[in-house]
């Protein structure tokens, strides 16, 4: 069957519009675009969780949910996938085929979750998995052909569960030719009884935490093992005699309470420098030597006699005990260590006595010389005092840890002799003081750590010495003042921690002699504070190559503001740390020189600024991530980030934002990560464009398919109904379409109706412009414009005309005609509408010709919306014939005027036509009549008064 192609092609592009980079349960790593981390979810459903991850995936981590079962192909469509971790989960039930399609897979974690049983076909298409993890279940069976499609195998870890039949295990990894390391610790595992032998290339095997008591194997059987783990089991010396062991290299049977190292040693199966002594109770001076008589002259990588719980070790206890090159006798119970006398000198590189109970370090001025002793470590001890030339025993000691005791005073030139000293770590002790003789001969340190101590003076000078020094760590201290100079002779210190404590003032000589060279400072949770953004302040002007600042969460109130010149010199500054501040105010210009920022944290300060100023960031053109979240924002500007067009990541999280603009991201063309969890929008028509904007955008929103609204929150954001936004549109399009159609109809209508009306309001206005109306009569050019019909001339002429005009020539009107007055050329209707204004008022000569003329009719019409307008009497009505009401009905207009207006009809009789014109003149005159009445009426002029 052929589909239409363009129903296909629309609905690839719907498919295209509707497709989001949010994952419902899962965050794409903004570092690596291939790596999917799905945490925390409480989803019961692995489809759920993988269903609308990428393709392209390779690393995918989901732990810490509810998943309680993996159905067949749960990742079919993940083939490209080469880590999966399924920690912490739940999970039961692992059905066959649950992997299939992941043949890129190498490396898979299926630990601590509570998996009982292993079926055939679980790991069906994992046929290039290396490592596989599945400890801390609660395997009891596993079927014998299990493993069988883990061809390509290299470690197993099945520590703490529940196996018992070491047989079976050992059946089931007989396809894993491949196989080198093996964890079975934790189990029920009694004894090593078999029917086969172990993988051929297995080379690292873990027993330990089981139940051994005898091994009940064959001779042979771990004779391929090279590291064997025995520990914390029931075992005793003489069942470890029955195994062949001479290939082992290094075995450990520590925490075996029966087993007799010394009676081991009298018929090893191992070669003695092969094993390890930790835990195996040698815990006298004569068991030690005993010990040390079988290790006589031999060469050893390591000597470890961890965890015996000696108290005191004479002069060469063990020097005769081998040529090790590292000992460690961490966690005993040495009280002193007596500058080394116990051991041998020739080889030893490295020395670790962590976890026992030194106090004091003695000096040590006439001991032995360790020339190739290079490290140190006296960690998690009491040591309190620190005495001069305590380590004259090591003069090419490069690496000294002394750091976790209760190291009160530094004694003047305690470490004087440690010319090649490379790093040395004090922190975590009580060091109250620093002196410029604590580091004297120091000149090759590179790493001094101090952290956690209790100084508070850093004086002038005190690390003159350190000329070398690259990393200096003082935090964590008490530190209220850094005097000037104090870095004095540091010529290639870069990386400088001074956080947490309590340095409330910074100023440019802190830094002098290190300003060429710092690249790294850290003031993080200081007491820093500044009142006014008006002050001028410029602590960092030298420091040129200074890339990481870090001055967040300064206590107990935090920076407030930020005052002027502040970042002043940092031109090269890549990361910049603000959180936590209670900034009141960040002005628009706070940012301008960080040119070459690319990191900006601004987050956790919600007691602080709540809008962010526009153009702040518009200098700020390299920024890549922005961390804005729980500061309270409340709203953003389009002009906040219209410069920012490299950044990568924007993290909104957990700010009052109700609403978000769609316009602030036109400019981030380079934006893939977007945080706005836990902010709450609305799902109201204010954020439809974003809505629309967050499913079809190709930047990942995370959690975009869990967000939900603030007004309703069993709605997602995602999908909240928009149909109302679209129907209001289409109400206004469709009022304003229905409104231009009835402008439409009602136009034509209303101006075939009243075009007159309208010419005169036209010609009103136009005579208003040019100030033509006034009611002065001296404005006036006539007394009277006739309206009458042509057949009705010789009436107007003859009769009309030698009355109003010729009689009495002082007192005669101003009667304008349109066969004699109106002016030549010019628009009919215009000449009306002029002639009419220009006169007082208007004379209709009615008859039934008059009323059948649409002319006629017009300037009636005109006439009375003069009379409207004016409010006055300016129409004059003479009716030539007797015209009853009913034929006035069918002309609408006469009869309206008649209604409100009196008239003079014509008599028939001679006598009656002086009264007749002596009212039609007053009608005319207004003012002047009964003067003109009575002329009239008295006249003895023997002129007619009407023609024949």
């Amino acid at each position: 069957m052929k589909f239409p192609l363009v129903p296909v092609l629309f609905g690839a592009l719907f498919i295209s519009l509707v497709t989001s980079r949010g994952f419902r349960n899962c965050i794409q790593k903004y570092e690596s675009t291939n790596t999917f981390i799905c945490m925390n979810r409480q989803e019961l459903s692995i489809s759920s969780v993988v269903s609308d991850i990428s393709d392209s995936a390779e690393n995918l981590t989901i732990s810490q949910n509810t998943i309680k079962m993996l159905p067949s192909r749960s990742f079919h469509h993940l083939s490209k996938l080469q880590s999966l971790i399924l920690s912490y989960n739940h999970l039961q039930v692992v059905d066959p085929r649950a992997f299939e399609n992941l043949e890129a897979l190498h490396y898979l974690d299926l630990s601590y979750n509570n998996i009982c049983s292993l079926s055939w076909g679980v790991f069906y298409g994992l046929g290039r998995l290396t490592h596989l993890h599945l400890q801390n279940n609660a395997l009891v069976f596993m079927h014998l052909k299990v493993f069988s499609p883990l061809l390509s195998l290299k470690s197993l870890n099945l520590s703490a569960n529940g196996l018992s039949n070491f047989s079976s295990v050992v059946h089931a990894l007989q396809p894993l030719n491949q196989l080198k390391n093996l964890s079975l610790c934790g189990n029920n595992i009694r004894h090593l009884s078999h029917a086969l032998s172990l993988p051929s290339n297995l080379s690292t095997l873990f027993l330990c935490r089981n139940q051994l008591e005898d091994l009940k194997c064959h001779q042979d059987f771990l004779g391929q093992i090279k590291y064997l783990d025995l520990s914390v089991n029931n075992l005793t010396s003489s069942s470890l005699q029955k195994v062949n062991l001479s290939s082992t290299n290094y075995l450990t049977v520590a925490d075996n309470t029966d087993f007799d190292i010394l009676r081991f040693l009298e018929n090893p199966t191992i070669p003695p420098k092969r094993i390890d002594y930790s835990r195996l109770n040698i815990n006298t001076p004569a068991k030690l030597r005993a010990m040390c008589s079988h290790l006589r002259g031999k060469k050893m990588s390591h000597l470890n006699l961890i965890g015996n719980n000696f108290w005191f070790l004479p002069n060469r206890t063990l020097a005769n005990c081998s040529r090790s090159i590292q000992v460690d006798l961490s966690h005993n119970r040495l009280k002193n260590v007596t500058c080394l006398r116990f051991l041998k000198p020739s080889n030893l590189s490295t020395v670790t006595i962590e976890h026992n109970l030194l106090k004091r370090l003695d000096s040590c001025h006439n001991a032995p010389i360790f020339p190739k002793l290079t490290s140190i470590s006296f960690r998690y001890n009491r040591i309190w005092s620190v005495m001069p030339k305590a380590f004259t025993y090591a003069p090419n000691l490069k690496t000294l840890k002394l750091n976790i005791n209760n190291i009160m005073l530094l004694s003047r030139g305690c470490f004087y002799e440690l010319r090649h000293l490379q790093t040395l770590r004090l922190d975590n002790n009580l060091i109250t003081d620093l002196y410029y003789n604590n580091f004297l001969g120091l000149g090759k340190l590179t790493t001094l750590i101090l952290r956690n101590n209790r100084v508070s003076v850093i004086f002038e000078k005190v690390f003159q010495d350190l000329e070398n020094l690259i990393i200096l760590d003082l935090g964590g201290n008490k530190i209220t003042q850094v005097k000037n100079g104090s870095f004095i002779g540091m010529k290639s210190l870069s990386k400088l921690y001074l956080d947490n404590n309590q340095i409330k003032q910074i100023s440019g000589d802190m830094f002098n002699s290190v300003e060429a060279t710092l690249q790294v400072l850290d003031l993080k949770s200081n007491q820093l504070r500044f009142l006014s953004s008006r002050q001028y302040v410029t602590p960092f002007s030298k420091l040129q190559k200074l890339y990481d600042l870090k001055l967040q969460s300064q206590q107990p109130h935090g920076l407030t503001t930020i005052p002027r010149g502040f970042f002043t010199g940092l031109d090269n500054l890549r990361s910049l740390y603000l959180g936590q501040n209670r900034l009141t105010q960040l002005g628009y210009t706070v940012f301008d020189e960080l040119r070459n920022l690319t990191y900006l944290n601004l987050g956790e300060d919600c007691n602080g600024v709540q809008n962010l100023s526009p153009g702040i960031f518009k200098n700020l053109i390299k920024l890549r991530y922005l961390d804005l979240e729980n500061m309270c924002i409340q709203s953003l500007s389009p002009d906040i980030f219209s410069h920012l067009s490299n950044l990568r990541r924007l993290q909104l999280t957990k700010n009052g934002l109700k609403q978000i603009d769609v316009k602030i991201f036109d400019n981030m063309t380079r934006l893939i990560y977007l945080d706005i969890w836990k902010c709450p929008l609305t799902c109201t028509c204010d954020n439809e464009e974003f809505q629309r904007w967050m499913n079809a955008s190709k930047v990942q929103t995370v959690y975009a398919y869990n967000i939900t609204c603030s007004n309703d929150p069993h709605v997602f954001f995602h999908s909240f109904d928009t149909h109302v936004c679209d129907l209001r549109e289409k109400l206004i399009l469709f009022s304003s379409s229905f409104s231009f159609l009835c402008l439409l109809i009602i136009i034509p209508i209303v101006y075939s109706k009243s075009y007159w009306r309208i010419k005169y309001n036209y010609f009103l206005f136009i005579s208003w412009l040019n100030e033509r109306w006034n009611s002065s009569k001296d404005l006036y050019k006539y007394d009277a414009f006739v309206s009458y019909n042509t057949r009705d001339e010789d009436w107007v002429y003859e009769t009309m005309l030698p009355v109003l005009e010729s009689c009495h020539p002082s007192k005669g009107l101003r009667l304008c005609l349109h066969h004699r007055d109106f002016q030549l050329g010019r628009d009919i209707v215009d000449n009306i509408v002029d002639s009419i204004h220009n006169s007082r008022k208007t004379l209709c000569v009615v008859s039934r010709s008059y009323l059948q003329s649409e002319w006629c009719s017009m300037e009636m019409q005109l006439a009375s919306y003069k009379l409207f307008d004016e409010m006055r009497d300016v129409l004059v009505l003479i009716f030539l014939e007797d015209i009853p009401l009913r034929e006035l009905s069918t002309y609408h207009r006469m009869r309206k005027v008649m209604l409100k207006k009196t008239y003079i009809t014509w008599p028939g009789e001679p006598e009656a036509q002086k009264l007749f014109w002596a009212k039609v003149r007053k009608a005319l005159r207004g003012g002047e009549l009964e003067e003109d009445e009575e002329d009239l009426l008295n006249s003895d002029d023997e002129s007619p008064l009407m023609s024949s």
